[in-house]
């Protein structure tokens, strides 16, 4: 598969990680072609770190292992939904989401 056309406009592209079993975001990374391709070889998530300036393979340490189901591309080919099998949490803080600190709700709802 010729992965170019999701680096057309940029090196690095947003990757979203969703949880499988009940669509719940988890966290956003960022992916090079190097850690798309790792990621579609593996069955597991690799992402490219902007401020290490190197990949990771998320869950490579902690054990909070990514198992991808799959991989879907938005409308511009410029931003991945990747949904995984989640073991563990997704989040360095503990925390099973990234997304947890709400900071505005309607308060007509």
């Amino acid at each position: 598969m010729d992965l170019e056309r999701y680096f057309a406009k940029a090196d690095l592209i947003p990757a979203i990680v969703v949880e499988e079993k009940n669509g719940e975001v988890l966290m956003l990374a960022y992916m090079n072609r190097e850690s798309l391709r790792k990621t579609m070889e593996t069955g597991y998530t690799w992402f490219y770190s902007r401020s290490r300036q190197e990949l990771w393979n998320k869950g490579a340490t902690s054990g909070h292992l990514q198992k991808v189901k799959r991989i879907v591309a938005d409308c511009d080919d410029d931003t991945l939904l990747v949904y995984v099998d989640q073991t563990g949490v997704a989040c360095h803080t503990g925390n099973y989401s990234c997304f947890f600190k709400e900071i505005w709700r309607d308060q007509d709802e």
